[in-house]
């Protein structure tokens, strides 16, 4: 409860240092302000609550707000969808799901397996909790990483793109992508808080990682459901690929990732290439050339 209480605290705290006063709809006054966003009185103001009830909420006092409360928080801060429900898990407005099974090693379906095998053309990942890489098809291990070579209790994607060195040259775009992972992580331990295997995965990225260690200290979530990665490959050279989040039903804890590019782009060419070096399963070409194919996202 007490560390609950401290994630509350803090996670307050920046979410209010994030909110432009102005945009708000507050009206301007002659007070210097020491630190940016919002002053705590303001947060209260907002949100329609005293302003000592708010100091303690954000103290880490055991206080439990009620669901009105929260909303109005929410909007008060401006909190987006994953915001929002992160607040509602750490305020217990929003229980969390049962996770018995969180303790247990996540086991894959085999017809899900079979499912991302399927996708001969198109890379493909399963993740389980804290981001544990479950399954990767045949492009997803060509595109990214052949994640079954690493050790199982390593195989993990937001290990796998902070502290690899290859993950860091992969992406064009690698600190959009990789603080993306850590904070979508950061959502997934609201969740479960007592989970020991993400305790230690969070450990160990703070003891190795200096950038995991400035995120995560900045306490933002973000869920990742779609988007665009940017890529420069070894083999074909720069690419975009669009992603899809697919949460599987009755199984929360699992989701499936699906990239694909845009027809008649050079990502889609540039993934043909690799595709048809992949199926043909000969000799590898020659690393592509440095050089930037721009098109637009």
């Amino acid at each position: 409860m007490a560390d609950i209480n401290r994630e509350l605290r803090d996670f307050l705290r920046q979410a209010r240092s994030q909110v432009d006063p102005e945009q708000a709809g507050l009206p301007p006054d002659n007070r210097v302000r020491r630190v940016p966003g919002l002053r705590r009185e303001e947060v209260a103001l907002l949100a329609g609550v005293s302003s000592d009830y708010y100091a303690r909420l954000e103290q880490g006092r055991p206080i439990a707000p009620s669901p009105g409360v929260v909303d109005a928080l929410c909007r008060a801060l401006n909190l987006d969808s994953a915001g929002r429900a992160y607040l509602e898990q750490l305020t217990g407005v929003r229980a969390a799901p049962s996770r018995q099974r969180s303790h247990s090693v996540q086991r894959l379906r085999p017809g899900l397996r079979q499912l991302i095998d399927a996708f001969d053309g198109e890379p493909a990942l399963v993740l389980g909790r804290r981001s544990d890489v479950l399954a990767a098809n045949r492009m997803a291990k060509a595109l990214f990483a052949d994640f079954d070579k690493i050790p199982p209790r390593q195989r993990n994607y937001a290990r796998w793109i902070l502290l690899s060195e290859k993950a860091r040259s992969l992406f064009v775009d690698w600190e959009d992508q990789a603080r993306a992972a850590v904070e979508s992580l950061r959502l997934e331990v609201s969740r479960d808080p007592d989970d020991q295997a993400t305790t230690a995965l969070i450990a160990e990225l703070r003891g190795q990682s200096s950038d995991f260690d400035h995120w995560w200290s900045q306490h933002r979530v973000h869920q990742r459901t779609h988007g665009f990665k940017r890529l420069h490959h070894q083999l074909v050279g720069e690419l975009t690929v669009q992603y899809e989040t697919l949460t599987l039903p009755g199984d929360p804890d699992t989701s499936l990732y699906v990239y694909t590019t845009q027809p008649e782009s050079p990502s889609k060419r540039a993934l043909d290439l690799l595709v048809s070096w992949t199926l043909a399963g000969t000799e590898a070409p020659r690393p592509h050339p440095s050089g930037p194919t721009h098109e637009p996202d």
